[in-house]
């Protein structure tokens, strides 16, 4: 998928039908000629639905559906004849998917799993014919209901990936590199900070025809979760991940407190996302030798609390370790 196909934002505005009107007939026939009433009930009018598609990873087929409309429901007639409903509206969407009131900013539901529906504008039920008013006392009702009006709103749908592997890190951490290299990605990669500004999925190949998804998530900068830079958009994608995989480069000024800052970027916005798996990676390794790698692992042990390990991209040095790691931790 190219950068430029992830939509993750989408807002619309949706309408449901308008219910039919019920009928006041009278039935009126050559050898009955007071039949009494037989006006039929309207047709409900038809509802705008979200459904989950497991198919789907991006909200770019809605990018351009600003208005959606239901069907209205059709009036009633003699006979008792009840009118045809309006058509229903039915919009796919990621899982994941999150659906907002663009007014209130109310959470009104998300969408998680495959073919679930739910209704986010519902249709005006249709109004009962004269038939239903008939008594002992009013034989011949000239009146029936006339259908609800139809609902409107205007929603917001907000896409957070649901993936198994996040990968979190400050721009040009390698995080992008890590993707193409582990999965058939093809992300763009260039030597300066925010080259990534969409997130990319990947299926990573594991042993014995076994896979998992791995979300490249654009860079975090320190304040992001007050909505510096695009922080917000950033930092929901990472909450639906099962596992966070943090990057530091292994030429960072100093590891342990970039990671922290990171942490603390995620503890600010959400913190529950602290309860997720969380394993650091210290990309660039082949900028050191063995000697210097040794040192910083006497530091890191004393100041870290948290699994590491070094590996290298561009040598794909420690690349099936890493896989092995990750498939533990997805299945313990």
């Amino acid at each position: 998928m190219t950068e430029g196909n992830f939509v993750d934002y989408v807002k619309m505005h949706v309408s449901s039908g308008n219910g039919g009107k019920g009928s006041s007939h009278l039935n009126r026939e050559k050898y009955n000629a007071k039949g009494g009433p037989d006006g039929g009930d309207g047709g409900r009018g038809g509802h705008v639905i979200l459904r989950g598609n497991e198919n789907l990873w991006t909200l770019l087929h809605l990018k351009f559906k600003r208005h959606i409309r239901a069907g209205h429901g059709e009036h009633g007639s003699s006979a008792r004849s009840t009118g045809a409903d309006g058509q229903d509206e039915y919009l796919e969407v990621p899982l994941g998917t999150v659906i907002r009131d663009t007014e209130t900013n109310e959470v009104l539901f998300e969408i998680t799993e495959h073919g679930e529906e739910r209704i986010i504008a519902e249709g005006g039920k249709g109004g009962r014919g004269n038939w239903h008013f008939k008594s002992s006392t009013n034989q011949t009702p000239r009146y029936a209901q006339p259908g609800i009006p139809l609902e409107e709103k205007h929603i917001t749908l907000e896409l957070k990936l649901l993936a198994d592997v996040g990968l979190v890190g400050f721009p040009n951490a390698g995080k992008s590199t890590l993707l193409s290299v582990m999965t058939s990605a093809k992300p763009k990669i260039a030597d300066y900070e925010f080259t990534t500004l969409k997130p990319n999925l990947g299926i990573v190949k594991y042993r014995e025809f076994k896979s998992f998804v791995m979300a490249d998530i654009p860079g975090i900068i320190e304040g992001a979760a007050e909505g510096k830079g695009l922080g917000y958009y950033f930092l929901r994608h990472i909450e639906r991940n099962s596992i966070l995989l943090f990057l530091v480069p292994a030429d960072a000024d100093d590891i342990a407190k970039q990671y922290e800052i990171l942490l603390d970027e995620l503890r600010r916005y959400n913190p529950e996302m602290l309860d997720k798996e969380r394993f650091l990676l210290i990309s660039k390794s082949d900028l050191l030798d063995e000697e210097l790698k040794a040192e910083m692992k006497t530091e890191l042990d004393k100041e870290l609390r948290i699994d590491y390990m070094f590996m290298s991209s561009v040598t794909q040095q420690g690349i099936t370790e890493l896989k092995d790691k990750l498939w533990k931790l997805l299945n313990d």
